[in-house]
């Protein structure tokens, strides 16, 4: 569209609009008005500007209760607002009086410094806009003239109003609004006019703003403050802006540029300075002399503090990089006059964002550290730091002194920490924590520098000592037990943090937070990085050994020190930049500082390390209490010591049973109390972490203490206690996945030598190493068959040990076993299922094959063999049968051969020999007093049947030899006892087949039986809680097996019979849901054994319809015998009978499978 550039044209186009305006102001007047600037050019416009705003303005003086009011104001503010923005205010009249009228619009009529309520928030942003635009347009030396001090009291209105709607307003936009006009007024504009940075005021309009601000400043940083501290719901964009005018005025009244520049009581100071000046207006111009320069930065620095305090750590990352600009442009403009009080909190804010999670807030941080490092080095420590510049005589240099001022920032910080940590909630201490490790990264190599100071290491580590004080009062660790001794880890390669993952999560007393713990974590690795790596493990080994009161926080402390000594998870980004090894150029880097402790240091402080962790005071803690032991394990590990005697065997030597001293049973009376068993345990774990950690510190160069540490630490894998367990299982995946190793089996196999040769000593006096067994059991679960030959003789000693004192140690070595077998049945896996399925297909819920398809198979494989065999008895295929027979008879010489030679005995595999010594200990454990020792026996006899199910003709002999003491759990024994029992029968079952039938069927059955059919009674009252009784756990278990086990022994009629007998009434609906379905289990496997006669009995309980066979001339089957008429109603078996008969068979009523022949 094109605009009108004649200024004549132009002008006979708008003075009707103009005209019309002035007699009806109307709002359709303004918008033709408003529609007809929009088609003139901008110079065009520039001319008639005056002209223009004439009956705009002449509108905006209209009485309030003009009709339409509000609407109207809102439409010729935003037709001035086009005007303005298109447009230069080149006079100052037009200029004072446009800012007047338009925050009269806003004002409340009885003071303008608050806004008027009712004006609706599209109105209060019109006018926003509108007075954004008049400043902006302000040409020349127009707008400097604002600050004379004749306009003071309209300017202080204006501030005033701003203020009151930057603070108060709910609207984001509004607020947004204000405060920019606000940082507008004040000359401290920076948006982007027409692609260029708005036009800055010189330094002589810059002196004379800051003059006229300075008036202003208190209510000014207030209101600011208040905001910030306020409600946060105004959301980051507000909290950003208020920061930026916050800093921005405070940086134009208190610049150290303006106050050198302006002498003490020159034209500032001069009341009636402005031209026509009112007297009265003068006395409102502040004299920025030292004494008022003080004062207000004093004052500025409590606003300060409680402005860094809200945003240091505020959840949106602009807000923080805005505080970052905040403390970068008042250290570098302000740093004078500002003083000491300001630079603590301002160096502090840019320290403690340091580490801050945004990478751009920390970028920005680098710089403005960086900046201010630079200044001090170039003697710039007055405008850097607030201080006065060096005076004469010998002293520091201006970079050493600043380098002072941050260690005892660090001091002061250290001295207040622990306070700061146990009264301030989880979101100071955080800040301050990061403000601690931000110190420490800043001053960098000169870390070790203040270390060497008594004062300073013994306040830091007395800080972390107080902070990482554990919270051990939950009772829940101690209770929490290993279901085994030994559990497996995760295999494949190790990660490129093998710690990662398998830390215990830790509960301190003063924190919660999780960020808390990792900032601490990351401060002790910083302290190990940068100091002198003996000064820091020397100091916390006393600190360990002083007092248990801070042996976990100093064990804490020197993992993690020796992880940052190695230079393993420390943040290193400021060496690259500035120079001089880290701290941003402040320093040239000190000597074996900088990046770590060397190689040697490194390893003489984890050997001191692991020595003091793994020595017999500080590694065999009591982890849990007496009374909770085993008597066999009380008296192997604490009254009584066994000790096998290397020497000769005899009956009397080789077995010595030391008995404990009063003194000693008298102590070990006295249980331990919860807190110090806790304390205890999570000493062993972070123990545990510490080896890992040393481990992962050397890397490979581990290698060779494995001999003196991996020992110790799988005493711990076996541990009773939960934690304690996890934790050295973690350690052992650390070390493996440090020191090169695949898998922690692959570290345990390459190591197996020496650990089997310090079980095998250990075994022989146990009263030095009482717990090899565990290591032993440990070792077994991560190995692989390739240990199998070194471990034939630790058998060896196990058993023998178990032969000559099965009434101290059974329990301990049944452990063991339980191990060894477990390990075995992994490494030889059968092959094939017991029923002649492969292994891979065996989990199929115990239901087996359909009966349907078993049924079929079955009669076409009859049908078959018979069609044979008739041809046979008739002569047809009698010779191709000899043809077979001959090509046959090249294999029978060799066979003959092989029957006719010595009878020598095949040499058995070491894996069966050890299971039949196992087994065979079994066979006289099973009739032991204690319950605990009998249900691992029984588990140990099931393992020990899986491996030797591959050689029947040793398992059936080790059977023969167990049943007496096997029946004798079965029939009269604890009912936890005879559930195991149970499950072995089954096993047995599956591996023997008819080899127990005989047994089974006279001496087991009828008593199942009978137990079946006493509680059916008792299960079918019951409520849902009786699901939780060992009674129900007991029907369930025999209901599950039996059907199996029928199955798998073949037993003959009677035998079914008497099991149909005892599961029928389990096929009621009133029995629980569980054993119903345990029940259809057995008759699904019965069903496989004899189709047709179970069918038949089924179908007589059933007696739902007749059964019709095919033949018409034949009778029809009445089941039940209940003559012609029909069955009876359906009862509490329909259900289940139904089922059952529907799935084996197809729908009742169907011809029964005798006649499918």
């Amino acid at each position: 569209m094109t605009q009108i550039d004649n200024p004549k044209i132009a002008f006979a186009y708008l003075r009707p609009a103009c005209v019309l305006l002035t007699r009806e102001p109307t709002v359709a007047n303004v918008e033709t008005l408003g529609g007809q600037l929009r088609e003139l050019d901008d110079a065009t416009l520039q001319q008639l500007q005056e002209y223009v705003l004439f009956p705009l303005r002449f509108v905006l003086r209209l009485p309030a209760a003009a009709p339409h009011r509000e609407r109207l104001t809102q439409s010729v503010v935003e037709a001035m607002s086009h005007v303005l923005e298109t447009t230069c205010v080149r006079s100052w009249d037009t200029l004072r009086e446009l800012l007047s009228e338009l925050c009269l619009c806003l004002a409340s009529p009885r003071d303008p410094g608050r806004p008027a309520p009712g004006v609706s928030e599209e109105l209060k942003g019109a006018v926003l806009r509108c007075l954004s635009a008049l400043l902006h347009a302000a040409y020349g030396d127009v707008l400097p003239r604002l600050y004379e001090p004749a306009t003071l009291p309209g300017l202080g209105a204006a501030v005033s109003l701003l203020l009151a709607l930057g603070e108060g307003e709910q609207s984001r936009e509004v607020q947004l609004g204000a405060l920019g006009v606000l940082l507008t007024l004040g000359g401290q504009c920076d948006c982007g006019v027409g692609g260029e940075e708005h036009a800055a005021l010189g330094e002589e309009e810059r002196r004379a703003a800051g003059s006229a601000m300075a008036s202003f400043l208190p209510g000014i940083t207030v209101a600011l403050t208040r905001l910030v501290a306020g409600d946060p719901r105004h959301g980051h964009a507000v909290t950003v802006r208020a920061i930026k005018v916050w800093y921005r005025t405070v940086a134009l009244v208190m610049g150290d540029a303006q106050l050198r520049g302006a002498a003490p009581g020159g034209a500032a100071a001069d009341p009636g300075g402005g031209p026509g000046a009112p007297g009265r207006a003068g006395q409102l111009v502040v004299v920025r002399s030292p004494d008022w320069v003080q004062g207000a930065a004093g004052r500025l620095a409590l606003l300060l503090k409680r402005l860094i305090s809200c945003t240091a750590a505020h959840r949106h990352w602009r807000v923080r990089l805005e505080l970052v600009a905040l403390a970068d442009h008042l250290l570098e403009h302000c740093g004078r006059s500002l003083g000491g009080e300001c630079m603590g909190p301002l160096l502090e804010a840019l320290v403690g964002a340091v580490n801050d999670e945004e990478p751009r807030v920390r970028e920005r941080c680098e710089e403005a550290l960086r900046a201010a490092s630079e200044r001090g080095r170039d003697g710039c420590h007055g405008d850097a730091a607030g201080g006065p510049p060096p005076g004469p005589g010998p002293g520091p240099s201006p970079g050493q002194t600043f380098v002072e001022v941050l260690s005892e920032n660090l001091h002061g910080l250290a001295t207040s920490l622990p306070r700061l940590l146990r009264a301030a909630d989880d979101h100071r201490k955080l800040l301050a924590l990061n403000v601690f490790l931000g110190y420490l990264k800043l001053l960098g190599p000169l870390v070790g520098r203040a270390l060497n100071s008594a004062a300073h290491l013994q306040r830091i580590s007395m800080a972390l000592m107080q902070v990482l004080e554990l919270d051990v009062r939950d009772v829940r660790i101690v209770e929490e037990r290993s279901s085994a001794a030994v559990m497996e880890t995760p295999s494949g390669a190790a990660s490129e943090d093998p710690l990662a993952g398998h830390a215990q999560r830790k509960h301190f007393l003063y924190f919660r937070d999780e960020k808390i713990f990792s900032v601490l974590m990351e401060i002790c690795r910083t302290l190990g990085y940068y100091g002198n790596t003996y000064l820091l493990v020397d100091h916390f080994l006393d600190l360990y050994r002083e007092s248990s009161a801070y042996r976990k926080q100093a064990a804490m402390v020197l993992n993690e020190t020796l992880r940052g000594a190695a230079g393993v998870g420390v943040a290193t980004w400021g060496q690259g930049s500035g120079g001089g090894g880290g701290g941003w150029g402040l320093h040239a880097p000190a000597e074996g500082g900088g990046g770590g402790g060397d190689g040697e240091s490194v390893r003489a402080a984890v050997v001191a390390v692991i020595e003091e962790y793994t020595s017999e005071r500080n590694w065999n803690l009591a982890t849990a209490p007496q009374h909770s032991e085993a008597p066999q394990d009380r008296e192997l590990l604490s009254p009584s010591r066994l000790s096998i005697s290397p020497g000769g065997i005899s009956s009397s030597s080789l077995l010595q049973v030391v008995s404990s001293s009063s003194s000693s049973s008298s102590s070990s009376s006295s249980s331990s109390s919860v807190h110090q068993l806790n304390s205890n345990i999570w000493q062993l774990c972070i123990q545990l972490e510490g080896v890992a950690c040393g481990a992962h510190a050397l890397g490979p160069a581990f290698r060779p203490l494995l001999m003196t540490s991996l020992y110790p630490v799988l005493e711990k894998a076996g541990d009773a206690a939960l934690l304690v367990s996890r934790a050295a299982l973690a350690c052992v995946h650390g070390v493996a996945g440090a020191c090169g190793y695949a898998s922690p089996r692959q570290l345990i196999a390459d190591n197996s030598d020496y650990l089997l040769n310090d079980v095998s000593l250990n075994l022989r006096r146990l009263q030095h190493g009482p717990q090899a067994p565990r290591v032993l059991a440990v070792i077994l679960a991560h190995s692989d068959p390739g240990l199998l030959p070194l471990v034939g003789d630790m058998v060896g000693d196990v058993l023998l040990a178990l032969d000559l004192s099965y009434d101290h140690t059974a329990a301990l070595f049944c452990a063991v076993l339980h191990s060894l077998m477990k390990a075995l049945v992994r490494w030889f896996p059968p092959s094939r299922d017991p029923l002649g399925a492969p292994a891979s297909g065996r989990e199929q819920g115990g239901s087996g094959p359909r009966p349907e398809d078993m049924t079929a198979l079955d009669v076409r494989q009859f049908l078959l063999d018979h069609s044979r065999q008739q041809e046979l008895a008739q002569g047809i295929g009698a010779e191709e049968e000899e043809e077979e027979e001959e090509e046959q008879q090249p294999v029978a010489p060799e066979e003959a051969e092989e029957e006719e030679g010595p009878d020598v005995k095949k040499e058995l595999p070491a894996h069966i020999v050890i299971t039949k010594e196992v087994m065979q200990r079994c066979t006289h454990l099973l009739s032991d007093p204690s319950l605990r020792i009998r249900l691992k026996v029984l588990d140990i006899l099931e393992l020990c049947v899986c491996v030797l199910r591959e050689a029947e003709d040793e398992l059936l002999p080790m059977v023969h030899r167990c049943w007496p003491a096997l029946l004798r759990r079965l029939t009269d024994d604890d009912p936890l006892a005879v559930l195991r029992g149970f499950k072995v029968l089954c096993t047995l079952g599956e591996a023997c087949g008819n080899f127990l039938r005989g047994r089974v069927s006279k001496e087991v059955l009828p008593r199942l039986g009978a137990s079946l059919a006493r509680q059916a009674p008792v299960s079918a009252r019951a409520g849902p809680v009786y699901t939780h009784t060992l009674a129900y756990k007991l029907q369930l278990a025999v209901l599950q097996g039996l059907g199996s086990l029928c199955l798998r022994l073949d037993l003959g009629e009677a035998d079914l019979d008497a099991v149909c007998d005892a599961c029928l009434p389990y096929l009621s609906c009133r029995q629980p849901i569980s054993l119903q379905e345990a029940c259809l289990s057995v008759f699904r496997h019965l069903i496989q054994v004899d189709p047709d006669a179970f069918w038949l009995t089924l179908s007589q309980l059933h007696a739902a319809l007749p059964h019709a066979p095919p033949p018409p001339h034949l009778q029809p089957l009445l089941p039940g015998g209940a003559g012609a008429g029909p069955g009876p109603p359906r009862d509490q078996y329909t259900h289940n009978l139904d089922q059952l008969l529907r799935d084996a068979f197809g729908a009742p009523g169907s011809q029964s499978p005798g006649s499918l022949g």
